[in-house]
């Protein structure tokens, strides 16, 4: 069994695009729903996502910033194992259009008509603490 470095994790990842965001509501209960990284998907301990301000998301990030993202790609070709991880991390809400910016693509358009300028839109930040993950017969955590 081999450790990956965050590095070498990135690269087996940057085809995960989608993780679920696992948050918890004011009243203790916890919910999951599918996030897109809208394809940026470099990985360096952060994690980005787009939302409307008054989203339930948002609210739970409001009240408890720990969330955990959970990513699965399937089996390579020729059958290669498939790869899970678990991001256990500290939310963020972002409002600055600068770094909006620098994390839109194109495709973000579909959600959000008038850009980085549609009103109510704020970009969710995740930053890692501890990243499990399982790769066919290797395992392993890093910490962030």
């Amino acid at each position: 069994m081999a450790d990956l470095t965050l590095h070498e994790l990135s690269k087996k990842m940057a085809k995960l695009d989608f993780a679920m965001l696992n948050t918890q509501s004011s009243g203790g209960e916890m919910t999951a729903r599918p996030m897109s990284n809208n394809g940026d998907v470099e990985y360096s301990g952060d994690s980005y996502f787009f939302a409307y301000a008054d989203s339930r998301k948002v609210a739970d990030i409001s009240g408890t910033p720990q969330v955990c993202l959970t990513y699965t790609g399937a089996a390579g070709m020729l059958g290669g194992p498939p790869l899970f991880v678990a991001v256990e991390g500290q939310a963020s809400l972002i409002h600055d259009k600068a770094e909006f910016e620098a994390h839109w693509t194109k495709d973000l358009d579909r959600y959000f008509p008038d850009g980085i300028d549609t009103p109510g839109i704020v970009m969710i930040k995740v930053h890692a603490d501890r990243i499990r993950y399982w790769d066919g017969g290797d395992e392993g955590e890093l910490r962030a």
